[in-house]
């Protein structure tokens, strides 16, 4: 009995690992890392809400490319003419200035520790903890990728049919309900209305939004009609209400791939709240560079020479 909770114990007490990752990474290394990015992150939520859709948005772009790198953030420069970040569907990112402020604050701090990948992992995190989501722990010790080109970028478009958006997810190893998970990021998330769909829309929501959107292509609307800014499942009501305002969000509930995800996340937000933690934790081991690939960026905007 002795040695079974002895090794209960050393399991209670190992760092978890995910793939070369492991929480606690910077414990000893840059103990106050994660305390540092969380008030950066509340400090810029207390002035601007959309920042957690924002953050969202980022990781997701970065992780789906070349992997959980950071190498959305590099701007061009004579190494690299057209990094990531010029790719059309990353043209509308925001939340650079935000990675910028963390990583000099952790700079003085301890520097060349922390990696511009774990500041986007734990950021995010934060934001969506901050906007009433599930907290979660994220592993840590991602290290910054060497190479951004906007030709490797292909993320899921809006306007894609479900089985196709599927296949892609499937490509980066995450199931159908997995894709249905991620997508309720969308709960605090805006669109421009170049890229609203008013096909499958209740007519309500048709009219405003066709008025709203006439003048001005390039304005942006809220994803969620219900609670906008917080992490919750009402996004999962109002799309199964016909009040989704892109393509892909309007069929969830009505394909049979993800109709079944959809209905349980909308009756239970517990469970959807259990599942977008995991998801989230599962995003943020994709592709990463660990140990000695890839460097940890002096700046998160430039490669070291």
């Amino acid at each position: 009995m002795n040695s079974i909770y002895s090794f209960l114990l050393f399991l209670f007490i190992l760092p978890v690992a995910y793939g070369g990752l492991k929480d606690g990474f910077y414990a000893t290394s840059c103990p106050r890392a994660e305390f540092i990015i969380r008030e950066v992150v509340k400090n810029r939520l207390d002035s601007d809400p959309s920042i957690t859709a924002a953050l969202l948005r980022m990781q997701f772009h970065d992780c789906f490319v070349r992997g959980c790198d950071a190498s959305l953030l590099i701007e061009p420069s004579q190494k690299e003419k057209e990094p990531e970040k010029l790719a059309p569907p990353n043209k509308t990112v925001r939340g650079y200035e935000l990675m910028n402020e963390a990583k000099e604050k952790l700079e003085k701090e301890c520097n060349s520790t922390v990696s511009c990948a774990d500041i986007i992992a734990v950021a995010t995190r934060d934001a969506v903890e901050l906007a009433g989501g599930p907290r979660y722990e994220i592993p840590t010790g991602r290290r910054d990728g060497l190479e951004s080109k906007a030709s490797q970028v292909n993320l899921p478009s809006p306007t894609l049919p479900i089985p196709q958006a599927v296949e892609l997810f499937k490509d980066k190893g995450f199931s159908a309900r997995e894709m249905v998970t991620l997508l309720g990021g969308h709960t605090v998330g805006i669109a421009h209305c170049s890229n609203v769909n008013t096909d499958r829309m209740h007519p309500g929501l048709s009219f405003w939004l066709t008025t709203t959107c006439a003048s001005d292509p390039d304005k942006t609307v809220k994803l969620d009609q219900g609670t906008p800014e917080a992490v919750d499942n009402e996004f999962y009501t109002q799309i199964s209400l016909g009040r989704g305002v892109l393509k892909l969000d309007q069929d969830l509930p009505f394909h049979g791939l993800t109709s079944g995800a959809v209905s349980e996340y909308r009756e239970n937000l517990e469970v959807f709240r259990s599942d977008f933690a995991k998801a989230m934790i599962k995003l943020g081991t994709v592709g990463v560079l660990v140990d000695g690939e890839g460097e940890i960026r002096n700046q998160c905007w430039a490669f070291n020479n």
